[in-house]
């Protein structure tokens, strides 16, 4: 605000303390505008990566009008592992009573993650599969040197034009997945059900964050080449954007302006990635490039546009 960085939605509720307000914000991986133009905070509840606490993995839904938290989601435990760590979020407000959320769970197991916004259950979906978790013996080359400890499961996430899909990809891996939203839902079905129904979309390069728009384009980051694809919905990829500054893209967000956001967050230089060593340099950058696509806003009375 004002050219000053300002604890959103406030400075209260990001004062996470060990005995303090369970709703605090523990540590937020993903900000995310829903269909109806609310902001949700996705908490991982997790330090450094570290087991989450106690209360900690939550959905928050904020009402920018007001910046006024509107409600907590909770995940359930059986939602979760141990070393969950949740990463990213998507939300189709046009299927059951209030919606869907679908949650990535990037600990190396990986998994999907699904949230019933109407009763505020959750349950993960395709846990440890081959398509969630981390590649085993995984290498990526960043910008010239060789990176072996990305152990990172499902990470990228992106919902197709009309709900009926969920693409997805690992960090730690080369292809991407897509699943259908009917099969995640459907909890009369085992995951060797639902796995059965997951269709491998092909090499697509090491990506963190995906993202899709209405024309059923597929926009996926490429952090081994500081680059950002598009895939049409005859699956083929071209780049829309490359650039030696994008040391790793991050977080991808359409806007209704047709302005594709990229967040660029220096992961090689964290400590966690970098020997115990911080080389980040500020300021982080958020590039945009024009990309003339329609965001998906996926709600009940607009059908699924």
């Amino acid at each position: 605000m004002n050219g000053q960085a300002v604890a959103y939605p406030s400075a209260e509720i990001n004062a996470w303390a060990p005995e303090g307000d369970p709703d605090s914000l523990v540590s937020v991986q993903s900000v995310i505008t829903d269909p109806a133009g609310h902001v949700w905070l996705l908490d991982t509840g997790s330090h450094s990566f570290a087991p989450w606490v106690e209360n900690g993995p939550k959905l928050v839904e904020v009402d920018p009008a007001d910046d006024q938290v509107v409600r907590i989601v909770r995940l359930d435990a059986e939602a979760l592992n141990s070393t969950t760590y949740l990463n990213d979020v998507r939300f189709d407000f046009s299927r059951g009573t209030g919606g869907y959320a679908y949650v990535t769970d990037s600990q190396p197991e990986g998994a999907l993650i699904v949230v019933d916004l109407g009763t505020g259950r959750s349950w993960s979906r395709l846990r440890g599969n081959a398509t969630t978790r981390a590649t085993d013996g995984f290498r990526a080359i960043v910008q010239g040197k060789v990176r072996e400890n990305y152990a990172v499961g499902a990470d990228g996430i992106a919902i197709s034009a009309d709900g009926s899909l969920l693409y997805y990809c690992p960090l730690a891996g080369r292809r991407l997945y897509s699943v259908p939203t009917s099969a995640l839902i459907d909890r009369s079905l085992g995951d060797e059900q639902v796995a059965a129904t997951v269709v491998d979309l092909g090499d697509k390069g090491c990506s963190d964050g995906l993202e899709s728009d209405t024309a059923g384009n597929v926009y996926a980051t490429a952090y081994e080449h500081s680059a950002v694809l598009r895939r049409t919905p005859g699956g083929t990829w071209s780049t829309l954007l490359h650039a030696p500054a994008l040391l790793w893209p991050d977080t991808l967000a359409l806007a209704a302006d047709g302005f594709l956001y990229v967040s660029v967050n220096q992961l090689p230089r964290t400590p966690l990635f970098n020997d115990d060593v911080d080389d980040r340099i500020p300021p982080y950058q958020i590039i945009r490039v024009q990309v003339d696509a329609r965001p998906i806003r996926l709600l009940r009375d607009a059908g699924h546009s």
